[in-house]
């Protein structure tokens, strides 16, 4: 399995955290580059599973997801409004840094 974990942010997460990824060398793709807008939050954990990719979001119903034993390759959750963009990007750098994708798979880390 990887090690280095990858992320998917869905289309409540502003797309400049995926920039300032990206400039740090971590794998991180949008709701619109992995064609996934208007769909819904079973469509984008669904497509991030199959990617081995680890969800980032603002929206809770991920929660209600996990809690209902959906099987995913991790979920970051931050409530909306409680971290600026720059602690948004150090905090998920800190995270790739230090957790192997193996290790997060199938659990939630809140920011």
């Amino acid at each position: 399995m990887a090690r280095t974990i990858r992320f998917h942010l869905d289309e409540m997460c502003d797309p400049r955290i995926a920039h300032g990824l990206r400039q740090r060398g971590i794998d991180a793709t949008t709701a619109s580059n992995a064609r996934l807008l208007g769909k819904s939050d079973e469509a984008h954990l669904h497509s991030a599973t199959l990617e081995k990719r680890v969800i980032v979001t603002h929206d809770a119903d991920f929660l209600r997801l996990h809690a209902q034993g959906r099987q995913h390759a991790g979920i970051v959750y931050c409530p909306p409004q409680s971290c600026t963009l720059g602690e948004m990007i150090r905090l998920l750098t800190l995270i790739w840094e230090l957790v192997p994708a193996d290790e997060i798979r199938n659990r939630v880390e809140f920011l």
